[in-house]
């Protein structure tokens, strides 16, 4: 049970029972922690000027601080930034491979992504990509590869992780924004904003199968832990599309709040939790029924979620 309540708010060490999601707030500054046991937020966590992108390796947070151009590392325990890890220019998504061994953070100015180790806690190494703008280097499930959108690129960077070169660019819609994959890494979901589209990619072979009409401006995407269906947040019509992955058609249309951006499911697979940017909340919506169930107010301009 969870036990940060008013009597116990002086603990310098929290009882930590996963999962909580985490939800970083551009126009706050802070991260916002969400029991989702019973979708109360709990803590707030001042992490720096506009926090974005953040991932989960063990009991450390990481988020990337825009301005600052920099990690700021947060202790999950004490609830509290503990550390910062130096950067190139305006770092935006930051993924964990599955081992949780390295940070993947997109580098928006200089056209790379920055490799953190989260055992030293510094830029191992970073990779060039060639499409401009990158916001998002999503890890595959089975670590072999990063697949980097390039926002202003209109393409897909693919990155053979062991070799850390580029092997492979896909053309897809205008302004790729989010990057799923299915758990077995055979295929990935690409949401192009200014397309209004979602572009299925052979993960394996590296190549187009199709792509799929969404709602307005696509921008979020997350998948089911059995992989049966994906989830779009649609920024322009404030709605989440789900995907059948069988025969990748929409199945359902899910409204949320204004802007929804990036999201995240719980580990079960019974709870999405969707960051609606100009609502300042995070829509809760069950999976089984397809419904929004609540509605969480947390800080200003929430961009994304992420669950452990």
């Amino acid at each position: 049970m969870h036990l940060a309540v008013a009597g116990l708010a002086s603990l310098s060490t929290f009882a930590v029972a996963a999962p909580f999601a985490y939800v970083p707030n551009e126009g706050s500054g802070t991260v916002s922690v969400i029991d989702t046991a019973n979708d109360e937020v709990v803590a707030d966590i001042p992490v720096g000027k506009k926090p974005r992108g953040l991932a989960v390796s063990g009991n450390w947070l990481y988020v990337s601080d825009q301005p600052n151009n920099r990690l700021q590392m947060v202790n999950l325990q004490q609830r509290k930034a503990a550390g910062v890890i130096a950067l190139g220019e305006s770092p935006e998504g930051v993924y964990a491979s599955p081992d949780g061994r390295w940070m993947a953070v997109a580098i928006e100015e200089s056209n790379d992504v920055a490799i953190a180790d989260t055992q030293t806690n510094k830029v191992a190494f970073t990779i060039k990509v060639k499409g401009r703008n990158p916001e998002h280097a999503v890890f595959s499930p089975d670590g072999k590869k990063l697949f980097v959108s390039a926002e202003d690129g209109g393409a897909v960077d693919i990155v053979d992780f062991t070799t850390r070169k580029q092997v492979a660019q896909i053309p897809v819609g205008a302004r790729p924004r989010g990057i799923g994959f299915l758990p077995d890494s055979s295929r990935a979901y690409v949401a192009t904003e200014n397309s209004n589209e979602v572009y299925v990619i052979d993960a394996v072979n590296n190549k187009l199968i199709t792509h799929i009409k969404a709602g307005q401006r696509a921008n979020g995407v997350t998948v089911h832990p059995d992989g049966s269906r994906v989830y779009i947040s649609n920024g322009g019509e404030g709605s989440v599309s789900v995907i059948n992955t069988a025969d990748n058609n929409i199945v359902a249309t899910i409204p949320v709040g204004q802007r929804p951006w990036n999201m995240a499911i719980t580990p079960d697979g019974k709870k999405l939790y969707v960051a609606n940017g100009r609502s300042n909340s995070v829509s809760v919506i069950d999976t089984v029924q397809n419904v929004k169930v609540r509605d969480v107010d947390v800080g200003k301009l929430p961009w994304g979620v992420v669950i452990k």
